[in-house]
C-alpha cells in the first residue's frame, strides 16, 4: 500500500524517507532468504538462519557497529558509550518467520534498530551507555515448538529441558546447535547480567488494525498479554442419533458449541482476548450423537488480574453448561506466561519519541499486545518499552502484510528520538 506526502500525519524529511526505503528494500532482500518454495519461512539452526545473519552481521557493520554472533545463535551489533564497557540499552526483534511469512514481523524492528544506531554512530555525539542490536531467533517456536529462544537466552531463562525438543524430522535442538557450529555446553554465554543493561527498547508492526483505523502512523505499548491455554474435555454419552430422543442425549458437541459461544461472551464482555481455535469430536460419525468433545482455549489480557478474572467467569460458566445438559467436564491447563507490563520511565521515553517524530503533544495512543514477543523473554532480566507502527488491516503472519515507508520513517525518527531521551534522563539519574 502506499500514500502521498500530503496524506501524511507527521513531518518526514526526504533523507527519512531514503532510509526508510533502505529499510524496506532490505525486508524486500530477505524476504528472498526462505526454504520454503513459493512463500517466506525462516526456522531456527536452519541454512536461511545463518544466511540472513551475515547479511544482519555485514548492515551492523556498515552502521558502524562491532559484531558477533551469541552463543544461542543471535546477531549482537555494539556501538560503545562515551567510555568502553558500559551497561547497553539493547534495542532488538526477530529474523525468523512462521510459514508462509510477511516481510515485516519482526524483521521491521531488526532493521529500525541497526539503522537507529548507525544515526547515532554519525551524529557525533556519544551516549552515556552502549547501544547493542540484537537480530533474535526462534521467537516463532516454529521449529522446535518452543517460543523466544534467543530471548530467552539472553535473559538468562534457558532450561536443559529444551535439549530434548525435536523438530518435524526427529532432529534435537542439541544436534541442530552442534550442526550450527554452536556450542550446547556455552549457552550461559549468551546471558546478560542485569547489572550490564539499561533496558530494552523493540519497534514492531502492530499485527492489529486499531492504528489504522485511528489514522496513526505509530503507537504505544502498556503491556504484552498474558496467556494461559487450557484444553477442555466435554464427556456426554454416544448413542444413535435416530433412536435416542432429545430428553434423553447427552451431547458432548451441542454442550461444546453452547461452552464456545459463552466464551465468546465473555472475552467480549470482559475486554479480554478468548479463542477456540481448535475442536475434536468423538466417535465422530454422522449418525451418532457425539461422546465427547474436545477443545482449546487461549485467553489473554492486558494484565494477569483481567485475564485470571475471565478465566473464572469462563470456568463457572463451562460447569453450569455441564450440570444442566448431564455433562461431565476435564479442564487441563497447557499452558501459562505472565502478562509483561512496560516500564513507565522507557515508555515515557518512547512517549516523547513518538510526540517529537509526529510533531504532536498529546499522549500518544496507549495499547496492549495481544501478541507475544521477545521483550516478554528480556522483560524477565530487565525493563522494557515497545513502540507499534500501523500495518494494513492487521494483517500479520501473512503474505498480505503491508507497511507505508513514511510510516517507516516516523517510527525511525520516534526511535531513535526514544534512544536519546533514555539518554538525557540516564544521565540525570546517574550523576545525582
Amino acid at each position: 500500500m502506499s500514500t502521498s506526502l500530503d496524506d501524511m500525519t507527521s513531518p518526514t524529511s526526504l533523507a527519512d524517507l531514503d532510509q526508510a526505503e533502505l529499510i524496506m528494500d532490505r525486508c524486500d532482500e530477505l524476504s528472498t532468504y526462505s526454504d520454503m518454495e513459493g512463500g517466506i519461512e525462516r526456522v531456527y539452526l536452519s541454512p536461511e538462519h545463518a544466511r540472513v545473519d551475515k547479511l544482519a552481521a555485514s548492515w551492523m557493520r556498515d552502521a558502524g557497529l562491532t559484531t558477533w554472533q551469541d552463543a544461542s545463535g543471535s546477531r549482537i551489533g555494539r556501538l560503545e558509550g562515551e567510555t568502553p564497557g558500559l551497561p547497553a540499552l539493547i534495542l532488538g526483534s526477530h529474523l525468523d518467520t512462521v510459514p508462509d511469512a510477511g516481510r515485516y514481523d519482526g524483521i521491521l524492528g531488526v532493521l529500525l534498530s541497526i539503522e537507529v544506531a548507525r544515526r547515532i554512530a554519525h551524529s557525533g555525539k556519544k551516549l552515556p551507555f552502549a547501544l547493542e542490536t540484537y537480530a533474535f531467533h526462534e521467537e516463532e517456536g516454529v521449529r522446535f515448538g518452543a517460543t523466544l529462544l534467543c530471548s530467552r537466552a539472553l535473559a538468562g531463562t534457558w532450561t536443559d529441558d529444551l535439549w530434548s525438543l525435536t523438530d518435524a524430522n526427529g532432529v534435537t535442538l542439541e544436534q541442530a546447535f552442534i550442526a550450527f557450529g554452536l556450542d550446547p555446553e556455552r549457552i550461559g554465554d549468551a546471558a546478560k547480567k542485569p547489572e550490564d543493561v539499561v533496558g530494552y527498547l523493540e519497534a514492531h508492526i502492530e499485527q492489529g488494525p486499531v492504528l489504522e483505523e485511528e489514522g496513526l502512523p505509530l503507537g504505544l505499548v502498556t503491556s504484552i498479554a498474558g496467556a494461559r491455554r487450557f484444553e477442555i474435555t466435554i464427556t456426554g454419552e454416544a448413542r444413535h442419533a435416530g433412536g435416542t430422543p432429545y430428553p434423553r442425549r447427552k451431547d458432548a458437541l451441542v454442550g461444546a458449541a453452547e461452552a464456545v459461544v459463552a466464551i465468546e461472551s465473555i472475552g467480549k464482555g470482559e475486554d479480554v482476548i478468548a479463542t477456540v481455535g481448535q475442536l475434536h469430536v468423538e466417535p465422530g460419525a454422522v449418525n451418532i450423537v457425539p461422546g465427547e468433545a474436545l477443545f482449546s482455549l487461549d485467553l489473554r489480557a492486558e494484565s494477569d488480574g483481567a485475564r485470571d478474572h475471565a478465566w473464572e467467569s469462563i470456568e463457572a460458566a463451562l460447569k453450569e453448561i455441564c450440570a444442566r445438559r448431564t455433562l461431565a467436564l476435564k479442564v487441563r491447563q497447557i499452558h501459562s506466561a505472565r502478562s509483561v507490563p512496560c516500564a513507565p520511565n522507557l515508555m515515557g521515553s518512547i512517549s516523547k519519541g513518538i510526540q517529537e517524530a509526529t510533531g504532536t503533544t498529546g499522549e500518544p495512543r496507549r495499547m496492549w499486545s495481544r501478541a507475544g514477543h521477545d521483550a516478554m523473554a528480556v522483560g524477565e532480566m530487565c525493563d522494557i518499552a515497545m513502540l507499534f507502527v500501523r500495518c494494513h488491516d492487521g494483517i500479520s503472519h501473512s503474505p498480505d502484510e503491508s507497511i507505508l515507508q513514511e510510516d517507516v520513517a516516523t517510527a525511525l525518527d520516534a526511535f531513535e528520538a526514544a534512544v536519546w531521551q533514555v539518554a538525557d534522563e540516564y544521565r540525570t539519574t546517574h550523576t545525582a
